[in-house]
């Protein structure tokens, strides 16, 4: 399948991108990620070893187009849930022992 990534057009198969990242270790996944077998690996690096181009030249979203047109499952990170550490004015409190009031 024809797929433009960093305004270069590329010849993509299922079966290619499977030989391509046999025996490439996944790195930590902090953004999207495509799942390929068993394995998540980020967007940024199946999009490298695909093309070897540089990760600068092309975005994620790139990738997951072409490799959600070739079959596999793309996945977004998930949003982090509202954090519920205090503030400071809030630990100072809990800290006199004296309650909060806004």
């Amino acid at each position: 399948m024809r797929c433009v990534i960093a305004r270069f057009p590329f010849e993509l198969t299922k079966e290619g991108v499977l030989e391509s990242m046999k025996g490439i270790k996944p790195e930590p996944v902090t953004a999207e990620s495509v799942i390929i077998g068993r394995r998540h690996y980020p967007a940024k690096q199946v999009g490298h070893v695909i093309t070897r181009q540089d990760r600068r030249d092309f975005s994620a979203t790139e990738v997951l187009r072409a490799m959600t047109q070739l079959g596999f499952t793309c996945r977004a990170l998930p949003k982090a849930a509202p954090s519920t550490v205090p503030g400071s004015v809030q630990h100072a409190s809990a800290m006199l022992g004296t309650p909060v009031t806004v």
